[in-house]
């Protein structure tokens, strides 16, 4: 599908400031060698007395100053437009650029080159050359960006250099727009598995808002056209003397909380390779699936930042549209970057409320203080599921590295006493295999306890 994601206009006129020093500076290597000959040529002219030779040569230094003056004072004006196919896309995909020009003058323009200024990390600098364009006219070209680092790029802003028919002179006109496009974090489909005791967000686990003990509890509403009349609500009619009748049901959503570790500390290594950026993608992924499903997300942070964060509860999916809510936390992930931060209390002060639902958690290394931090988070969910990240075993081999990797077992170990599904996440490991293991997990420990699985 096609989006607009800007559009800028500006006029490629002449620079009244500018004078006959911003013609000259814009001289091409060819019209700066004529220069030079036709002057060398006027000098030996006068010192050989050859007037044939003078004429040569003032012929020669003559045709790029005039090429340039006629340039300069010719008044182009083109408007100009950018248009992003999509504006957001995944890392390592590819979107499309569109640009499109428009001769908005009464006189046609000359020869036309066009360049759009991009980062370098999106591909080389695309170029254009454009054809004469009558008066009115419009010309349209495209070019494609990739990038496999997530971020906010900004395109533009767009470049026009015009030349005269013989090369002598080349000047420069930008326009003041510039567009943004963002890449944001691979997203990998995953099973539906049911990690939080529930098959979908409004599943045989949801709460009610209504209490069911009684009539007492019954909160009536005005009758409406089309209401069943098995639903009047008679002692309450006979109180507001009108029709009442029983308010439907009304499904609480469930939640899930996503927890993304982003400490400096706790990860090693950089690029798309990087443990952080597999936590970073890992978090994008259960947030889209989890509001596919119908639950009520959030994005949460060791640093207690929460998105979207707006509303009574901070949850997305209930109150936005679930497109809305997850544009705007693959927007927040698509710039995220490490915290300062040496803990994960800030994130627990945030989840002492209660009532999260399923947490979900992507975790960074880890020590023993922090692992019990965790530990008294699950106390606040009813569901929790961690996927750790050594960051030792991303960055070198297993066998190197012995002592940290005793160290990640035993912080998964506490992990899972303390009530979590917890998981380590080996270099290169895919997403969607470590999430059906954590719900085959889940279903093992179930099962020892006396519980009921799925």
């Amino acid at each position: 599908m096609m989006t607009t994601a800007g559009a800028g206009q500006a006029e490629a006129d002449r620079d009244e400031k500018g004078g006959i020093r911003t013609a000259l500076a814009g001289l091409t290597t060819r019209g700066r060698s004529f220069l030079a000959a036709g002057v060398a040529a006027a000098v030996c002219a006068y010192v050989l007395g050859q007037s044939d030779l003078l004429r040569v040569g003032l012929l020669l230094a003559v045709l790029p100053l005039v090429c340039a003056t006629v340039l300069y004072r010719t008044r182009y004006r083109v408007a100009g437009s950018r248009r992003l196919s999509p504006a957001r896309v995944p890392a390592g995909s590819e979107a499309r650029v569109h640009l499109r020009m428009d001769n908005v003058s009464r006189l046609p323009t000359g020869l036309l080159m066009l360049q759009d200024r991009v980062p370098y990390v999106l591909g080389p600098r695309p170029r254009f050359v454009l054809d004469r364009m009558e008066a009115g006219g419009r010309r349209e070209v495209s070019y494609r960006v990739r990038s496999d680092l997530r971020g906010r790029y900004p395109l533009g802003p767009l470049q026009l250099r015009l030349t005269d028919p013989f090369g002598m002179c080349e000047l420069t006109r930008s326009f003041s727009t510039y567009d943004t496009l963002t890449v944001i974090p691979r997203v990998e489909a995953l099973a539906p598995v049911r990690l939080s005791g529930e098959a979908k967000g409004y599943g045989d686990g949801r709460q009610r808002s209504l209490a069911l003990a009684g009539e007492d509890d019954v909160i009536p509403r005005g009758y409406r056209y089309g209401d069943d009349l098995r639903r009047v609500h008679w002692r309450s009619t006979a109180r507001y003397g009108e029709l009442m009748v029983r308010r439907e049901e009304q499904p609480q959503r469930a939640r899930c909380t996503v927890l993304l570790d982003t400490r400096g500390i706790a990860y090693q290594g950089a690029g798309p390779d990087s443990a952080f950026e597999w936590a970073v993608s890992g978090a994008a992924s259960v947030l889209v699936h989890m509001l596919e499903r119908g639950f009520s997300v959030r994005l949460l942070t060791d640093t207690g930042n929460a998105v979207p964060g707006e509303g009574g509860d901070g949850f997305a999916g209930a109150s936005q549209g679930s497109a809305d809510a997850a544009g705007l936390m693959m927007d927040t992930l698509a710039v995220i970057d490490h915290s300062d931060g040496a803990g994960l209390s800030r994130a627990y002060d945030v989840l002492r409320g209660g009532n999260e639902g399923l947490l979900v958690a992507f975790l960074g290394d880890l020590d023993e203080e922090q692992a019990a931090v965790l530990g008294r988070m699950r106390q606040r969910s009813p569901g929790a599921v961690a996927f750790v990240l050594d960051s030792d075993t991303w960055v070198r081999e297993p066998s190197d590295v012995p002592g940290p990797l005793d160290r990640s077992g035993e912080r998964l170990r506490m992990l899972r006493e303390a009530g979590w599904t917890a998981l380590g996440v080996p270099r290169g490991a895919a997403l969607d295999e470590l999430w059906r293991q954590a719900d085959r997990e889940r279903r093992g420990v179930a099962a020892a306890s006396g519980g009921e699985g799925p």
